[in-house]
């Protein structure tokens, strides 16, 4: 599907051009993955870093430094937040303006997962409006020049939607752009992501930048979802993992070119990618075989659709070194070309779930007490 060139996306003083922004995507989207994605959009787009917990950025820990740390060429330099605690927040959104360590910051009220939930954060959060006002209005106070922008979900299930009240508050506090997941908290990532909802949030706050976010497995997803819903850029997650090329293709396509030349790679292709890919991240942890074993988690991603044995997947998943892993994939029928199917749904597809959520949460969206600081662990999506 080739369209029309589509307008570049205004971040607060950034231009983001075309309008592709790499969702965060914890134990993912660090420094090496981001490296891939920008060499194969030639450093187009916005590239999010890994989700960080306020409280373990203004405690200095030690991992969490490491994961604020970009490479020279990203510019600009993308961090996502997650709070709970206002004051936490804008403590942590000064310390980045301060030190310089980030261009722009992205918010997270989007994450599903019940350890995060059941304390009254992530996709919980929202439905307390004066919480998530107190949140962004601590953050858009000491973020001075930096953009302050916000990830959600369409709300916590079908009877609890928050997303338009959610836009309204963002709005009114200074928020720069708001991306919307056309998903509840109860679907986790399962069935259908809602386009509708994407389109309705554009209509409900015309005065900031609408993203969209959800079910965009390739370039002509993210041309359609444009098409169809009218809002004004993407937000790519699970479509990306293990097609960091993806993002080549997308350039492609909102330049309004066809075809593109990376879109349906051949396994010897991918097979280079992986082993470069590892290699980065080694190159990141300061370690050759630690690198190798956290690209492990990627290697279903990456095969998803060849026709590589189960044994030859089980093999390449325990690879200890790059030379093992080379020397695996070497045995491999690496003159494949691209399977029918393969730009399918990948990373987490659980369906529908009962949210978890503190006791009485529901009762009442105006009264915030029950959010512990405990809410803010390390894990992220949305």
């Amino acid at each position: 599907m080739t369209a029309p060139p589509v307008p570049s996306l205004q971040i607060g003083l950034h231009t983001v051009d075309p309008p592709v922004v790499l969702a965060p995507m914890a134990g993912i989207t660090n420094a090496p993955f981001r490296t891939l994605c920008r060499e194969f959009s030639g450093g187009r787009g916005l590239f999010v870093s890994e989700m960080i917990t306020t409280r373990a950025l203004v405690e200095r820990n030690e991992k969490t430094m490491q994961l604020v740390h970009f490479d020279a060429a990203e510019k600009p330099r993308s961090i996502q937040l997650y709070g709970v605690d206002p004051g936490t927040v804008g403590r942590a959104v000064r310390m980045i303006a301060e030190e310089d360590l980030a261009d722009h910051i992205d918010l997270n009220f989007g994450c599903p997962v019940p350890k995060v939930t059941r304390r009254g954060g992530g996709s919980a959060l929202p439905y307390k409006r004066p919480l998530l006002r107190a949140i962004l209005r601590e953050a858009v106070r000491h973020a001075g020049a930096l953009p302050v922008t916000m990830k959600m979900r369409k709300g916590i299930d079908d009877d609890h939607l928050t997303y338009l009240d959610a836009g309204r508050i963002a709005v009114e506090e200074g928020v720069t752009a708001i991306a919307l997941h056309g998903r509840t908290a109860a679907q986790h990532y399962g069935g259908e992501a809602d386009w509708s909802a994407i389109a309705r949030l554009k209509e409900a706050v015309p005065e900031i930048p609408v993203l969209g976010n959800g079910d965009i497995w390739t370039a002509d997803d993210a041309v359609r979802m444009m098409r169809e819903t009218g809002c004004d850029g993407v937000v790519v997650g699970r479509g990306c993992l293990g097609r960091p090329w993806l993002f080549g293709d997308l350039v492609a396509a909102f330049d309004g070119r066809g075809p593109r030349a990376y879109a349906r790679p051949t396994l010897e292709q991918v097979a280079e990618v992986m082993v470069r890919h590892a290699r980065l991240l080694g190159e990141w942890l300061g370690d050759e075989a630690r690198g190798v074993i956290d690209f492990r988690k990627h290697v279903a991603w990456y095969t998803k659709g060849f026709s590589v044995g189960s044994e030859a997947r089980r093999k390449l998943a325990v690879a200890g070194s790059l030379d093992e892993l080379s020397a695996l994939l070497g045995e491999l029928d690496l003159s494949q070309e691209w399977p029918p199917g393969a730009d399918g749904p990948r990373g987490r597809t659980s369906g529908r779930n009962r949210v978890a959520l503190p006791d009485g949460w529901l009762g009442d969206p105006y009264d915030c007490a029950g959010v512990a600081a405990d809410a803010e662990l390390d894990t992220s999506g949305g």
